[in-house]
């Protein structure tokens, strides 16, 4: 990302020129009222002077042209996740003949939730006036960033005045939220709870065209799956075998209850934990959506195109835990939008009377709910949990507390 401007111009500060007027015009009547050569010496030298500081003044920084480039660390994708660093360069020319001893930059960077990082470095212009400052920020958390207002600082070669420009460069970048590799988590959602489960399958699992091989001819089996060349070569009736879609449809469900996280951390776990399932479906040819469950609701029917999976992650570089009514008023509100049939897994970090009015609410409209608990870094007894009932009933409910835990606690591995 590279954006180039170049600063507004200001003319020097009406206090720094009113000084050095008085300067010179005290000079000039020491000049006229005294004579001789070491007036007119000093004269001289005050008017130079006086002449560069003013041209100093109306160029220099004020008149500055810069280039910021914002280089993420993970050059074939070109993407950021929560985690990450990036390398920002800034490329800054002054104009002018004047000579500028350093220019120090300042920038701010600025998160969409009010969080900001200052950075001051220095650079030497050369002869032409070119120089380039390069720094790297500090791991960066999700979210939507943007570079504020940048202010230059100069002195002149004599340390006599400072000079302090600005300039606004339209660079923001998006963080994703951080991820971890999944392997085999549908697979072991397909064994989810008995008759759900296998009814799930049995309507998502369609047959293709691709034929997978040959079978042993069953009873009902239509004419046109008959296979004859097999037939004929073996004298037994053989059937044509399909391959069927690998995986049920998937729905993602995050609750962004704004009350249900405790901390910061636990609601940026959930985030991540959904982020790494979306990228692991994708990545498995599984059909998966996601469905937030805030203070606005957002759903994402499930897909497997790349470009719908890409706009779930940047949905949840923006997504907050800010819902305040149930999360069964929420489900009700876009309970007709939902897809039917699919396996609904329920990201939450709370397993009570909610939870389980929504899964109540979920099998009787097909669907088959399943859990992920996203717990609070201290462990403590909570209220009202129906995390024992739910497992007595055959739900599948997985607990973690950390990024890191979800590859075993969904029964996949991490690759």
């Amino acid at each position: 990302m590279r954006h180039q401007r170049s600063m507004s111009m200001k003319g020097i500060k009406p206090g720094n020129l009113a000084a050095i007027l008085t300067v010179w015009c005290m000079v000039l009547l020491y000049v006229l009222f005294q004579g001789g050569k070491t007036s007119l010496m000093l004269f001289s030298m005050v008017s130079l002077l006086a002449i560069y500081l003013i041209g100093f003044g109306m160029g220099g920084v004020n008149r500055v042209k810069a280039a910021r480039t914002v280089t993420a660390s993970d050059q074939q994708e070109g993407v950021l996740h929560a985690g990450e660093q990036v390398q920002v360069s800034i490329q800054v020319t002054v104009p002018g003949l004047l000579p500028m001893p350093y220019l120090i930059v300042r920038e701010v960077l600025k998160r969409h939730n009010g969080d900001s990082w200052s950075f001051e470095e220095s650079v030497i212009p050369n002869l032409r006036g070119t120089g380039e400052l390069l720094f790297q920020t500090p791991a960066l958390e999700r979210g939507h960033y943007t570079f504020q207002r940048t202010e230059c600082v100069s002195e002149d070669i004599f340390g006599l005045m400072e000079h302090r420009g600005g300039f606004e460069l339209n660079t923001s970048f998006r963080v994703l939220p951080r991820t971890i590799p999944l392997l085999g988590w549908q697979r072991q959602l397909r064994n989810v709870r008995g008759g759900g489960a296998q009814t799930t399958t049995a309507a998502s699992r369609r047959e293709t065209t691709q034929i997978n091989g040959v079978r042993d001819y069953v009873y009902g089996d239509r004419i046109s799956r008959i296979h004859w060349n097999a037939t004929a070569k073996t004298g037994s009736w053989k059937s044509k075998e399909f391959e069927h879609e690998s995986f049920p449809q998937t729905l993602i469900l995050l609750d962004c209850k704004a009350q249900g996280y405790r901390s910061t951390a636990q609601f940026e776990t959930a985030v991540s934990a959904a982020a790494s399932l979306l990228e692991s479906g994708a990545r498995e040819q599984a059909g998966i959506g996601l469905f937030t469950a805030g203070k606005e609701n957002k759903l994402f029917m499930p897909s497997t195109s790349q470009g719908e999976r890409m706009s779930m992650l940047q949905h949840l570089v923006d997504v907050d835990a800010d819902r305040k009514e149930s999360l069964l008023s929420s489900l009700e509100r876009s309970g007709r939008e939902l897809p039917k049939g699919c396996l609904l897994l329920i990201i939450t970090p709370e397993v009570g009377e909610e939870a389980v009015s929504c899964i109540r609410w979920a099998e009787n409209r097909g669907m088959n709910p399943c859990l992920l608990k996203i717990a609070a870094a201290e462990k403590s007894a909570e209220p009202g949990d129906y995390t024992s009932y739910l497992q007595s009933r055959g739900l599948l409910l997985y607990t973690v507390s950390s990024l890191e835990e979800l590859p075993l606690a969904l029964g996949g591995r991490a690759s």
